[in-house]
């Protein structure tokens, strides 16, 4: 079994910054793509960033130049620092990570349970 265990959410001011993280733990053999998703209230979840296992990245165009996603394969994580924050990137975020499990023949796809990021005044 895999879990993916998010921290580092809360309440900040417009303009404020924020870093979260995304830890992996449980039969890993390796990890393939990790990404982060939010979801506001009333909206379907959507893709904020994702890296590949070689570190290339894509970001949701409203967040470009704002967030910086980054995995550290060592120690299975993955960050999302976004700074310049709006009110409208308030949501519930949600990592997810490709896995491959011990003994496993193909990648399967796990979530966190979500963090709470608002930001307002």
């Amino acid at each position: 079994q895999v879990q993916l265990v998010e921290s580092g959410g809360g309440l900040v001011q417009p303009g404020g910054s924020l870093r979260l993280s995304c830890a992996a733990s449980g039969s890993i053999l390796s990890i393939d793509d990790m990404g982060w998703h939010r979801q506001a209230p009333g909206k379907q979840r959507e893709l904020v960033a994702a890296i590949t296992s070689g570190g290339s990245t894509n970001y949701k165009d409203s967040v470009k130049g704002r967030f910086t996603i980054s995995r550290d394969n060592a120690k299975n994580t993955v960050y999302l620092q976004m700074n310049s924050l709006k009110p409208e990137d308030t949501a519930v975020y949600y990592c997810n990570a490709q896995v491959l499990v011990s003994g496993g023949y193909y990648l399967r796809t796990y979530w966190g349970q979500g963090t709470q990021v608002t930001v307002s005044s």
